[in-house]
């Protein structure tokens, strides 16, 4: 008996699959496709063309769809379920992406959904490449239930696998509300678009209801918002194609997992370039403050500087350098900020700055001008005896290459936590200008002689043989702490010096499961 049955011919199968792609490529449709561009926002697919080497992307799970049944979801699918997953290739390196499709069910997170975001995490892990997420979504799919809230903890999940292993960088580019946050939030670096994205774990609505506060989405969980006062985001961008090409600059300056050896880029910046106007940076009045950006700027390759959570805690500076082509991380007192005084918000900042540079052996480079811990109430109230804590925890602990510049001050229980030698700190500089001791000359004074307080001459002498004995960074080099007291205008060359010859550092800590970090 013959076979009946009528097979699909090659052509037809083709013209199926060219088909489906179609139909997965449209997205929600037209209409909602242009919705997303009158709001300002690019469709996930053009986030990720933009994003990526042309012609490198190739997407994985197209013609996955929900299975969703209830509340008048059957039937309704498109292909690809409202994310867009893949791998491609920023600057010819391989990274992992996903992009949610806010045109697809609002973006909205269904299992389905998920479980394209968790193999993609798996196989940046497995391939130790970095993962890069573009979240716009309205949250949960509520026609789905605990299904979908099972399918964020997926995600979760894998974030924390993922913490130290590969760099990971999420872009909020829209919505991003309730439990949608915490992924980006677990990630090393988050960006946010200005005007057109927002995070928040409870939104305006429910704020009202259970508060009473009235508040709108941008004041809520808007980019200043979470750039300026909460620190959730390291940086905004002014719409979707500058925080695409940021990005993309960004991730130049990154491993692409802990266990890669950094790569120097190359340069036509003479490692011996003189720098002049260093040698004037620091006034004559030790209490006028300075920009340190300057310095900063003016010793990296090509003056180029990637400043992160510049709006948040201004008092300390963070961010990539290149030094003779190789990555480097800057932590740096801000003395045109609270005179560079630590504090509970930039002692925050820096530390968790310093354990990513570590966990992917980024060289850290240390700027201490430094008067001290920040005194008062709220200080002490909010806990920044703890919140130091981390800091100093985060240096001691790292065992990635560290070197130390102190330009002026470093006074105090700060000048032990700002990458000393104490600290296993390799390379310990200081300019001639450095004052390193207990406090301030007058404060000193104001204690070892509080008897003599009324003779206002004897207190200007003891002042100035306070300043003399201690106000010069020589004290501390006749102790070993500090290595050399170099010229300004040479800073460059010397801290690339430094860096050249620990290229090979091996030190290890106690083996242990991991540190419990004061949090």
């Amino acid at each position: 008996m013959k076979d009946k049955t009528i097979r699909k011919t090659n052509k037809q199968i083709i013209e199926e699959l060219q088909a489906r792609r179609e139909l997965a490529r449209a997205g929600g449709g037209v209409e909602r496709v242009k919705k997303q561009h009158d709001a300002g926002k690019l469709t996930a697919r053009e986030r990720i063309s933009l994003l990526l080497d042309k012609d490198t992307f190739e997407e994985t799970d197209m013609f996955v769809i929900h299975k969703i049944r209830d509340f008048g979801m059957d039937g309704k699918t498109i292909p690809g379920d409202g994310v867009v997953t893949g791998s491609g290739k920023i600057f010819g390196r391989l990274v992992y992406v996903y992009a949610q499709d806010f045109t697809v069910f609002g973006g909205s997170l269904s299992s389905a959904h998920a479980s394209k975001i968790v193999k993609i995490m798996k196989l940046a892990i497995q391939n130790q490449a970095p993962l890069i997420g573009m979240n716009d979504s309205g949250g949960a799919r509520i026609q789905e239930g605990v299904e979908s809230l099972g399918g964020y903890a997926d995600v979760f999940l894998q974030n924390a696998l993922a913490s130290g292993v590969i760099p990971q960088i999420s872009l909020v580019m829209g919505p991003c509300a309730g439990g949608a946050v915490y992924s980006p939030a677990m990630t090393d670096f988050t960006f946010m678009i200005k005007g057109t994205s927002y995070m928040f774990v409870t939104g305006p609505d429910v704020v009202k209801t259970v508060t009473s506060e009235e508040v709108t989405f941008e004041e809520l969980g808007g980019a200043d918002t979470h750039t300026t006062k909460s620190s959730v985001a390291d940086g905004s961008f002014v719409n979707d194609l500058e925080g695409l090409n940021e990005v993309r600059r960004f991730l130049t300056f990154l491993p692409s997992n802990n266990m890669e050896k950094l790569v120097a880029r190359k340069t036509d910046d003479d490692i011996r370039r003189i720098a002049p106007s260093l040698d004037t940076l620091i006034p004559q009045n030790p209490n006028t403050p300075y920009d340190i950006k300057e310095l900063i700027e003016t010793i990296a390759d090509e003056n180029d500087f990637f400043e992160l959570q510049k709006e948040y805690a201004k008092n300390i500076v963070i961010g990539f350098i290149r030094l003779d082509g190789l990555t480097v991380g800057v932590v740096a007192n801000q003395p045109l900020v609270l005179a560079g005084c630590l504090d509970i918000d930039s002692s925050r900042k820096a530390a968790r700055f310093v354990r990513f540079c570590d966990a992917f052996n980024i060289p850290i480079f240390t700027l201490v001008d430094v008067p001290g811990f920040m005194p008062g109430t709220a200080q002490e109230y909010g806990g920044i005896i703890k919140h130091g804590a981390k800091l100093l925890f985060a240096y001691a602990e790292a065992t990635t290459p560290k070197v130390t510049l102190i330009t002026r001050k470093a006074y105090g229980g700060a000048y032990d936590v700002m990458s000393s030698k104490h600290l296993r700190g390799d390379a310990n500089f200081a300019w001639p200008t450095a004052e390193i001791a207990v406090m301030g000359a007058k404060g000193a004074v104001e204690i070892l002689h509080r008897s003599d307080l009324n003779d206002k001459d004897l207190i200007e002498k003891k002042t100035k043989e306070y300043e003399d004995r201690f106000a010069n960074p020589f004290i501390a080099a006749e102790r070993g702490f500090i290595d050399d007291i170099i010229i300004p205008s040479n800073t460059r060359f010397r801290i690339i010096q430094a860096l050249s010859k620990l290229k090979s550092k091996n030190q290890k800590n106690p083996k242990k499961k991991f540190g419990n970090i004061p949090l």
